[in-house]
């Protein structure tokens, strides 16, 4: 995965992609509550935890006063989620049911992480 250079539009498209998904999580929290490992219990709770962390990482990111610590919100928070990934893996459940779908998201998630970092570490945010 290619990053943008420009500092800002990465900072942006980052928040985009984290507005989208925390949105998603509220809109159609269905999918979310499958790949959420049964032993956490009531997986609803669990679906509008991570959207309002994605949320949150999000508008975190979107002001650069806040954006340091927007990119470790968000890094953390995917590394968080990344067992309910391997979980609709292994399972399987849809819609990741499909091996090539649920095996390869996985690698995935580190660009991603890497991308949070960037912003995370970043001396001088834009």
């Amino acid at each position: 995965m290619a990053f943008p250079r420009n500092e800002r539009t990465s900072r942006l498209g980052l928040v985009a992609l984290l507005l989208v998904a925390g949105t998603a999580h509220f809109l159609a929290p269905k999918q979310f509550d499958d790949i959420v490992p049964k032993f956490l219990g009531n997986s609803r709770i669990w679906t509008y935890a991570s959207g309002l962390g994605e949320l949150t990482g999000a508008a975190l990111l979107a002001r650069r006063s806040t954006s340091r610590l927007g990119g470790w919100w968000a890094a953390a928070l995917l590394v968080i989620v990344f067992p309910g990934n391997v979980y609709a893996a292994v399972k399987p459940v849809p819609p990741f049911d499909n091996p090539v779908l649920g095996y390869g998201r996985l690698p995935l998630q580190i660009p991603l992480v890497l991308w949070a970092l960037r912003h995370a570490r970043s001396s001088n945010p834009q």
